[in-house]
């Protein structure tokens, strides 16, 4: 039996979904301080969510509409799990040996303006070389790499299947010869 694509596509926008959700979740009731890094992340999770949902609502046997949005889905966590191996290391620095303060970047720049707009879920306060909470001995931006780096596993594993479907979809007429 083989797995349905388009569930696959559904599981990641879920987990998506539910990776930002948590975010703000332990935000709130742990008292955190989310970074503009962190915050990015947020946003990532959100688009890739409703990436992964577009890719499912497209996804059809013999079709390939679904395409553009999968592989926006695979490159835009591509950008989340670099943005968290970032953090990380900015994390694993001595302390005060360096900052990401300073002169504001473009993601700064759009964290910034998003905190403006909606400041329940975007709102940057903290530094992103602080490691405030730790799970296992992983810093949130740690976990978050892992999740990033699962949801491309699994992206390509989608697609893996997908492109086997379309491989097998052969007609069933193949070695008749066509009658006219």
């Amino acid at each position: 039996m083989s797995l349905n694509p388009r569930l696959l596509w559904f599981i990641l926008a879920d987990t998506s979904a539910s990776i930002a959700i948590l975010s703000l979740v332990l935000a709130l009731l742990l008292d955190l301080e989310p970074c503009h890094l962190c915050i990015f992340q947020r946003l990532v999770y959100l688009l890739l969510a409703l990436l992964a949902a577009l890719t499912a609502l497209l996804w059809r046997p013999g079709r390939r509409w679904h395409w553009p949005p999968a592989l926006s889905f695979l490159g835009l966590a591509v950008l989340g799990a670099g943005v968290a191996a970032y953090q990380s290391w900015l994390q694993w620095q001595p302390a005060a040996s360096l900052s990401c303060s300073g002169q504001l970047g473009p993601i700064e720049r759009l964290i910034e303006w998003l905190g403006e707009q909606f400041p329940l879920l975007f709102l940057a306060t903290g530094a992103c070389e602080d490691r405030q909470w730790a799970f296992l001995g992983l810093s949130l931006a740690n976990w978050s790499f892992a999740v990033f780096v699962a949801l491309i596993a699994l992206g390509l594993w989608a697609l893996r299947i997908t492109s086997q479907l379309l491989n097998a979809r052969l007609p069933a007429d193949r070695d008749c010869p066509h009658q006219p």
